[in-house]
């Protein structure tokens, strides 16, 4: 996982852990004066479950980690959770008297096969003997993002594929597609739908001779061209005519030479090619999917900066084949 996206997490989790620890602080002090009555535990926890948002249930565990309560949901009290052996659970097994409060890591629920996690809180009486824990589980669907949307990094990431498809590289090599046969019209045809008619992002699959297309006016919905499609200049009728975005990172200009490197790529070699591709206007990103199964992403001004040499290598003794890499 990247900084960026740890970085991300550790940021929502703070503002969930600000959010949960004193009301659930408060209702584990009521917790520990009720501890002897179970029945008076449970009646309890179901009045307060309406002050922790989102709570899907809360239950209580014994300092033994087995569960002293049953299960306590907006629809009243369970007959089932009590007795349960907690030990094994994944957040439980870092939870220590020492610490009171604890936000789990998010974990797939056994009972619900959902993305999920967990905020304990240890109960102390008077004296402040560890009695148990109390419990609150939520569906990561109920909670909303509190802070700003996880923003992706600009730099270039390179991502390996399949090792079988590796390792079988130079036992393949590039059988020409509709494509291929019809590499100058589909550029051409690619170039106007980027440029002039409102297209933003665009995936080329080479190989198996179809795009796929965003239009900027309605970015919810995907598009399939296939080749026939492709080599039709008529196709570029049926979008309206659009003036280019004012907030795309590529310049309109430059959408040519992208699209002329790609084409390069495809026929640089026989057994290392390019098999698909993809210009994000607004982002300013390319990608590239290779035959070794390789994909990089990457902003489109270093994407340019690089020359074929680049990526497959030279002819001077140890060159390197950056797609293969």
């Amino acid at each position: 996982m990247s900084q960026l996206l740890q970085q991300a997490i550790a940021e929502q989790r703070v503002r969930l852990v600000d959010r949960l620890q004193a009301p659930l602080a408060h209702i584990a002090s009521e917790c520990a004066a009720l501890w002897a009555d179970r029945d008076g535990l449970e009646r309890m926890l179901a009045s307060r479950l309406v002050e922790i948002p989102r709570c899907r249930c809360m239950f209580l565990l014994d300092t033994a980690c087995i569960q002293y309560s049953n299960f306590v949901n907006l629809s009243g009290v369970s007959a089932s959770g009590a007795g349960r052996d907690c030990s094994m659970l994944p957040y439980i097994k870092r939870v220590v008297p020492a610490v009171d409060f604890m936000l789990s890591e998010a974990y797939v629920s056994v009972r619900g096969q959902r993305p999920s996690l967990t905020a304990v809180q240890l109960i102390r009486d008077a004296g402040q003997r560890a009695l148990g824990f109390l419990c609150a589980d939520f569906d990561l669907r109920d909670l909303s993002v509190t802070g700003p949307v996880y923003r992706e990094s600009m730099q270039w990431r390179q991502l390996k594929g399949d090792p079988a498809i590796r390792g079988l590289l130079f036992q393949q090599s590039r059988i020409e597609s509709p494509i291929d046969r019809n590499i100058d019209a589909v550029m051409s045809v690619v170039e106007e739908l980027l440029a002039d008619r409102g297209v933003f992002h665009l995936d080329l699959h080479f190989s198996t001779g179809r795009a796929i297309i965003w239009l900027y006016d309605e970015p919810h919905v995907y598009r399939v061209l296939d080749v026939e499609d492709l080599v039709d200049p008529d196709i570029c009728m049926t979008f309206q005519h659009r003036e280019y975005p004012k907030d795309a990172m590529i310049p309109v200009d430059r959408i040519a030479a992208i699209l002329a490197v790609m084409r390069d790529l495809r026929f640089a070699d026989e057994n290392i090619y390019l098999r698909s591709a993809s210009i994000n206007n607004i982002k300013g990103y390319v990608s590239l999917h290779f035959s070794c199964d390789g994909s990089h992403y990457m902003p489109w001004v270093e994407f340019l900066e690089k020359d074929l040499l680049f990526w497959i290598g030279g002819e001077q003794p140890g060159a390197v084949c950056k797609i293969a890499v």
